[in-house]
């Protein structure tokens, strides 16, 4: 949507092509800001109007599926969307999501459980079992191979637990229940799961320098920049740089909590360390804390238009994460899934808390008349339906955020009773790519849209 520009005062002629704050190895994108553009060389049109700003998608997974018992939602006599248990995290943003019921991955059908029904989500391509990974392109990467040169980074790939090796009682290989984004049919995108390290490449903070704050290397710049733009871009500056040195403060917590354990590890004999994998590799101790900073480098990257596209893998299938902060919650997330009961249930609400974590941050970034969310598209989706029959003849699939006015929110859809013709995942893939301004005239196993998307 292309809106006329404010008449606002010029900005001046040395900062039109500025799109980075730099200091000594450091490089910080900077944020949509009226008096200063930054989305490329051209951001008006020879007829005065405004270019719009990009549109960003971004897929979070949650593996294992859910209990259907607490997962739905549905309109009641006034055509509200009534939320179940499970959902209720999105109560407050029923007008900013939809709930999408009966999609399903054909490939992953009778195939087996886990692996073969979590490599190909994104793909929709069968998976060759044994040694030989083979699969398919995942819809995330083929967009990043298609509209990737137009930013810093093609995408982000996270993850929030490590991925694992081996095989699976299927013959399938572990690495199809530990990725979804997959840049090859035989090659996974290597996830960042360390929150410091996603934020030293957001930022192209490399050299003997990284560990010193990125906002202070970036400092005289900074305040340069905030003399010359408008009050309202001022005002959004102050913002962004507050929430960089938000995660750069909790990141540098993460690091201080790490060298700790590999002191105490050390100390304690090698069998100690074996002991303590998560301090030993870095990771922060409390899972929320691991969550909330990659959403918040994820909406950084897009409100920085450092990437266009990203994938945040929660928790891997037959996920090892407990959750000791959820009531009831005593086995870890796999075996957990195989109990039809309110700990799961809680489980399955925590997750879905999260990605309403991230359209409120996405939300609350003004870009333009709007936010980065009302330009975003977020899939959130797991691996199958029903975790305890590892039931993968639908998926559980939600989605936030306009793609730039693209897409109607605030719906529930049901393709249940459409046939299989007209439920695959594969047709929303072609739906969301035509959005984002690539269009094939097949994906996966669909060559049709999805219907009333």
């Amino acid at each position: 949507m292309r809106t006329r520009r404010p008449k606002t005062a010029a900005p001046a002629p040395h900062l039109t092509r500025r799109k980075f704050l730099r200091g000594a190895g450091v490089a910080m994108a900077l944020p949509w800001l009226e008096s200063l553009p930054v989305w490329g060389e051209e951001t008006v049109t020879k007829a005065g109007d405004a270019v719009a700003p990009p549109k960003r998608l971004a897929v979070l997974f949650m593996a294992n599926g859910v209990n259907p018992k607490y997962w739905t939602a549905d309109y009641d006599e006034s055509g509200a969307i009534q939320f179940g248990e499970s959902l209720k995290p999105l109560d407050p943003l029923k007008g900013k999501v939809n709930v999408i019921k009966g999609l399903f991955n054909k490939a992953a059908r009778g195939v087996g459980i886990h692996p073969g029904m979590t490599g190909n989500l994104l793909s929709g391509l069968p998976l060759t079992k044994g040694a030989e990974l083979h699969g398919g392109v995942s819809f995330d990467q083929l967009l990043a191979q298609r509209i990737g040169e137009q930013t810093v980074q093609p995408s982000l790939v996270l993850g929030c637990e490590q991925p694992v090796t081996g095989y699976h009682e299927t013959n399938f290989s572990m690495a199809y229940s530990s990725h979804i984004s997959w840049s090859t049919p035989t090659s996974p995108v290597p996830m960042e799961v360390y929150p410091s390290l996603a934020f030293d490449a957001l930022f192209e903070n490399r050299g003997s320098q990284r560990n010193l704050s990125v906002l202070d290397r970036v400092l005289d710049q900074a305040k340069s920049l905030s003399r010359q733009v408008s009050a309202t871009d001022k005002a959004k500056l102050d913002e962004y740089l507050t929430s960089v040195r938000e995660i750069e403060k909790r990141s540098e917590g993460t690091k201080a909590a790490k060298e700790k354990a590999d002191q105490l590890a050390l100390a304690r004999g090698p069998q100690a360390v074996e002991m303590m994998p998560r301090p030993a590799n870095g990771l922060p101790e409390d899972i929320r804390e691991h969550m909330r900073l990659m959403a918040d480098i994820l909406a950084l990257a897009f409100q920085t238009d450092k990437t266009r596209i990203a994938t945040l893998l929660m928790c891997r299938d037959i996920s090892g994460l407990f959750y000791p902060f959820i009531e009831g919650a005593k086995h870890a997330h796999h075996l957990a899934s195989h109990d039809d009961d309110d700990a799961f249930m809680r489980i399955n609400q925590y997750y879905v808390s999260q990605f309403a974590y991230l359209i409120n941050k996405l939300g609350s970034m003004r870009e333009g008349t709007g936010t980065v969310l009302d330009n975003s598209g977020l899939v959130f989706l797991s691996n199958m339906w029903w975790g305890t029959r590892h039931d993968n003849s639908k998926v559980p699939l939600l989605t936030a955020g306009n793609l730039g006015g693209t897409l109607e929110t605030g719906r529930v859809l049901d393709y249940t009773d459409a046939g299989d013709e007209n439920r695959k995942l594969c047709s929303l893939y072609l739906s969301l790519m035509d959005r984002m301004g690539v269009k094939l005239d097949k994906f996966g196993d669909a060559d049709a849209r999805l219907a009333d998307l």
